[in-house]
């Protein structure tokens, strides 16, 4: 009665832990959707400077943006392991998943570097002050999804999910991540492809 009693409450926690994570995640999609909606307004400007069409290149970011697409996929290879109580596997697929979304941050840092190099910069125009905005905030929760991811992977290798299963923290570090991609995915296409252009 009691074991029962317990695993019940277990799943409670889960529950609320997972619910806490959607509640989170439904506010930063506010957030971006408020965002994303004044970046396309403010494309309807004339526009005076640099712009997305002439400064940006959407192949090699795309190539990039690859690596963070394949990471949602890593992560959720890793978790059907888990789940199936092979922990030293999901250790492994969290280590791509860590690995894809560090070549995706570096591949933002380097279109960072080459655009300040050409003065495009936060202030420099509209476009910049909008851009930058964006992918900096996306970048943010990029690196924080990785220190998580990363700190998950420390306790990994100290064998805290030797038993298997799903644990909620992980579920939810998941949640956040694949988050995370589908907000690149519409970006990128807003940004870089030009979709809802005015």
């Amino acid at each position: 009665m009691r074991a029962e009693m317990t695993v019940d409450a277990r799943l409670r926690g889960m529950e609320q832990n997972k619910m806490l994570m959607l509640g989170f995640i439904a506010s930063e999609a506010t957030f971006f959707t408020f965002l994303i909606i004044a970046y396309v307004y403010f494309r309807t400007f004339p526009e005076t400077g640099p712009s997305a069409r002439s400064v940006l290149d959407p192949m090699k970011t795309g190539i990039f943006s690859i690596f963070l697409i394949a990471s949602s996929f890593t992560l959720h290879v890793g978790q059907i392991s888990l789940r199936k109580g092979g922990a030293s596997a999901f250790g492994h697929w969290l280590l791509v998943t860590i690995g894809f979304g560090a070549i995706f941050l570096t591949g933002q840092a380097l279109e960072w570097n080459a655009l300040i190099a050409e003065q495009v910069t936060i202030s420099r125009n509209l476009f910049g002050a909008t851009f930058y905005t964006l992918t900096g905030l996306h970048g943010l929760h990029v690196f924080v999804g990785l220190v998580f991811l990363t700190i998950v992977y420390g306790l990994t290798l100290r064998g805290d999910f030797a038993g298997g299963g799903d644990p909620a923290g992980v579920e939810c570090l998941s949640l956040y991540w694949h988050f995370v991609d589908v907000v690149w995915i519409l970006l990128f296409g807003i940004i870089y492809l030009g979709v809802f252009a005015g």
